[in-house]
């Protein structure tokens, strides 16, 4: 893809906006920058760049797109933006970073995963396991590094498992991965998509572009991604904790295994797996699928699945005090994230939960408790509206507080040995924290503070 002399619009300048100014500029675009920020509060991301010359446009959507080629923006900006609704009145091109990546991209060998829960981990998982079998590979994407970062100066056999969001795949149009991966889909981010079928189509974008040499790994377990099957023109690897398949990824008796039309074969039992719960069985299955799809050794497989020990701020061990343990949970961010962290403890947890409000329900959260959840502690903007739904449905241990200190501090007095302090906040961060990574390290720095008396 030729940008030389092209003049593009960086749209939203936070990790992805950084990494898209730096390609840009090794294309020779002409680069053009905006974000609603003052300038003060984009200090760090104009340090980051310094030498790169571009033409800003900042705290302002009057934005002249008279003379713009090309839109690149952050993932996170809605359709509804004036200046995205108005390039698209003028038939400019509106792409995330995933996409120009791939226009410009030396190798064939991009994996992308998405789902609605699952993603973090499970592209974590997969980077080892490539890394193990003496790939260069780069873990990118909404994990938190973005893929223009590398991607500008990557070579034909360089490995990219990338973790990508629906936001991302919106505003894809080319982008076609080798293997895709969706690991399971419920309810997310209706703020943004305004409803379920849209959030469905963006996710759906993974395997668009795929042709019949491609593959695609999906649950078997998720009947909205059983619906898919008609759809994909790839080849579908299933994979299921629950069922014995025919073909795929799956559990049998002890171990996972993996079978096609002439192979099967046991990759290891499955309780030696460092990370727990069921929910991170199924991020190892289709970690394993994709692995197999790759064409990755079976002996690199199984020794990526042993010793992976899973991914900060998701149902991360914090510490013990005075016999209460502390897991932190910040990645979950929505109710079926939750609930699976839920599910993943043993013993009684006291819940600290409450956030952004992506326009989620919360009657599947609060009916998870199953007496394993005794007291509820409520934070943020939607506070009220969880608090309401545990009313409904009978549950009265609530307990609402203003700051991450205070949720931490009630919870350790509410404690008893062997109880377990879940922050699992079943919402986006973007009320009281820029991300859920600040989240989390604002609850462990809270953990840590605790003293026994």
């Amino acid at each position: 893809m030729d940008l030389s002399n092209a003049r593009v619009l960086v749209l939203g300048l936070g990790i992805t906006g950084q990494s898209t100014v730096k390609a840009l500029y090794k294309l020779d675009a002409q680069i053009i920058v905006s974000d609603s920020k003052r300038e003060d509060e984009l200090e760090e991301f104009f340090k980051k760049i310094d030498g790169i010359n571009v033409e800003k446009y900042i705290n302002t959507n009057n934005v002249p797109l008279e003379d713009i080629d090309l839109i690149v923006k952050s993932p996170g900006i809605p359709p509804t933006n004036p200046i995205i609704f108005e390039a698209k009145k003028r038939n400019i091109e509106v792409i995330t970073d995933i996409e120009l990546a791939y226009r410009i991209s030396p190798t064939d060998n991009i994996i992308a995963i998405t789902g609605t829960n699952g993603k973090t981990t499970t592209t974590a998982l997969v980077g080892e396991i490539f890394k193990k079998a003496k790939y260069n590979t780069y873990v990118t994407g909404n994990i938190g590094v973005g893929i223009l970062e590398n991607m500008i100066s990557a070579k034909e056999d360089d490995v990219f498992v990338v973790e990508t969001s629906s936001f991302q795949l919106e505003d894809t149009v080319h982008f076609k991965p080798k293997v895709s991966l969706i690991t399971n889909i419920s309810p997310d981010h209706l703020d943004w998509h305004t409803t379920f079928e849209n959030y469905v189509e963006a996710k759906k974008k993974v395997f668009k572009n795929q042709s019949k040499n491609d593959y695609t790994v999906l649950n078997f377990e998720d009947g909205v991604l059983r619906q898919f099957e008609d759809e994909v023109k790839s080849k579908i690897i299933w994979f299921s904790a629950d069922n014995i398949l025919d073909k795929g990824v799956f559990v049998e008796g002890d171990y996972i295994v993996i079978k096609d039309e002439e192979f099967k074969e046991k990759v290891l039992p499955y309780k030696e797996l460092k990370i727990f719960g069921k929910h991170n069985l199924e991020n190892a299955l289709a970690s394993a699928a994709i692995a197999y799809a790759m064409g990755i050794d079976l002996n690199y497989i199984r020794e990526g699945l042993r010793d992976f020990s899973g991914v900060e701020h998701r149902i991360e061990y914090v510490r013990e005090v005075g016999g209460i343990s502390f897991y932190n949970d910040s990645k979950g961010t929505n109710p079926d994230s939750t609930i699976k962290a839920i599910e993943a403890l043993n013993g009684p947890i006291i819940l600290i939960a409450g956030g952004y409000d992506k326009g989620s329900q919360f009657d599947e959260l609060i009916n998870s408790f199953n007496g394993k959840v005794k007291e509820l502690i409520l934070m943020g903007e939607t506070k009220e509206k969880i608090k309401k739904t545990a009313l409904e449905h009978n549950f009265k241990n609530i307990h609402l507080v203003e700051s991450m200190k205070e949720a931490v501090n009630l919870a350790f007095r509410l404690g008893k040995e062997k109880d377990n302090v879940l922050l699992s906040p079943a919402c986006a961060s973007w009320d009281m924290y820029k991300s859920y990574e600040e989240r989390g390290k604002d609850y462990k720095k809270a953990v840590y503070k605790l003293e026994v008396e």
